[in-house]
């Protein structure tokens, strides 16, 4: 049996559905250290992993060190 979905919003419909193809994505998994020495392990697509690895190699470095400074950056706002 169909049921029919809610209605939602022109905004929500665009979240959903980037929701559900990001999850259907294969993630992948850097593990870094903050600034404070805290490991941590961030969940990226492939497309966002590409992306890190692009402005790391500009920046000359490897993707673990690249967040680590980027950690360093002030928060905006």
């Amino acid at each position: 049996m169909n049921t029919p979905a809610p209605a939602t919003a022109p905004d929500d419909d665009a979240f959903i559905r980037g929701l559900v193809k990001t999850s259907r994505q294969r993630t992948i998994h850097l593990k870094w250290t903050d600034r404070d020495g805290t490991a941590r392990l961030t969940a990226l697509t492939a497309a966002e992993a590409s992306r890190v690895n692009t402005l790391a190699r500009a920046a000359g470095l490897a993707p673990e060190p690249f967040l680590r400074a980027a950690a360093h950056r002030p928060a905006a706002g």
